[in-house]
């Protein structure tokens, strides 16, 4: 078996392989600006290559395609389809990182830790505060995989009220452990004040929040999206951000980096991360460590974890 792992050529790579050659000294890594022909039947990617039928065709002995990433929309599903490649992605990784990176924004709203800090930092003392506390908020998560139960578990201490929506709705007997509230989705919108998408983008969840599903949010409620930025229709936040003085906190958008010269850089109410919200120390050696583990799995005839099966 030929393993190539193709890496964006900012990641320390010497490194990476010196690492990587203690488990799994045949591996190749190639950056994602010189990879060629190459016979490998295994392909390691992360989220940063772009891998449709022109790139598949440099790989005709191609079996299985390893995301090293939760996402996985830079792959052509219709070529994997078609060429029957397995595919599989690590979901688990990151979970933590997220979930408190999303707490994190919505104390950060909540609390106007940003404005405060500007203000000091600017000779003033603010007096006055319209802060807020995160306890008894309902707070309402769409998608619930393994991002969503995290959050869940980590929001619990927090005291608030967590109602969710997924169109796989949880067992009884999970909904009970957790104390959420399964809602249809509108109903969430309309519930919630505070709003966090973990839902993977797809036909369905592309510009899932347009402007009549903003209009549908309580005033001064808080949307977050760590997920993917296609799921938001980015004219329709800003109007909300404008009519319904609602709060955003967005760490994920349509075009990365991002058109700086949007409106959505120049209203209030708005904090940014740079498509980070899973990226830790941490999580990046859970990814490598899970990525190797599959690749590994794959290579000893068992079948890899995590198989992007449903939209194949």
């Amino acid at each position: 078996m030929k393993v190539l792992a193709i890496l964006p050529a900012f990641l320390d790579i010497e490194n990476i392989k010196k690492s990587i050659d203690q488990i799994m000294p045949g591996l190749e890594i190639a950056t994602n600006t010189e990879f060629e022909k190459n016979d490998a039947d295994v392909v390691v990617i992360t989220t940063f290559t772009p891998f449709g039928k022109k790139e598949m065709d440099k790989f005709p002995e191609l079996k299985y395609i390893q995301v090293a990433s939760t996402g996985y929309n830079n792959v052509d599903l219709k070529e994997v389809r078609r060429r029957k490649i397995l595919l599989c992605n690590v979901p688990v990784a990151n979970k933590d990182a997220v979930a408190e990176h999303v707490i994190g924004m919505s104390l950060a709203l909540l609390k106007n830790f940003i404005p405060f800090d500007q203000q000091i930092k600017s000779g003033n003392w603010p007096l006055l505060t319209n802060s807020r506390e995160l306890q008894g908020k309902t707070f309402g998560i769409i998608g619930m995989g393994a991002i969503g139960i995290k959050l869940v578990q980590k929001l619990i201490p927090f005291n608030v009220g967590i109602v969710y929506y997924d169109p796989r709705r949880l067992k009884p007997e999970d909904e009970e452990l957790y104390g959420l509230t399964y809602l249809p989705l509108d109903e969430l919108v309309k519930a919630s004040d505070i709003i966090s998408i973990h839902t993977p983008l797809s036909k369905e969840t592309r510009s899932m929040f347009n402007e009549s599903r903003f209009n549908l949010m309580k005033e001064n409620s808080i949307f977050i999206n760590s997920s993917r930025g296609e799921i938001v229709d980015e004219k329709a936040l800003v109007k909300a951000i404008k009519e319904k003085n609602i709060y955003a906190a967005i760490d994920v958008f349509g075009v990365e980096p991002p058109d700086f010269s949007s409106e959505l850089f120049h209203v209030d109410n708005v904090i940014f991360s740079p498509h980070i919200a899973g990226v830790t120390m941490e999580s990046q050696e859970r990814f490598i460590t899970e990525t190797i583990g599959n690749v590994i799995r794959y290579s000893q005839g068992i079948d890899p974890l995590y198989k992007v099966e449903d939209e194949l």
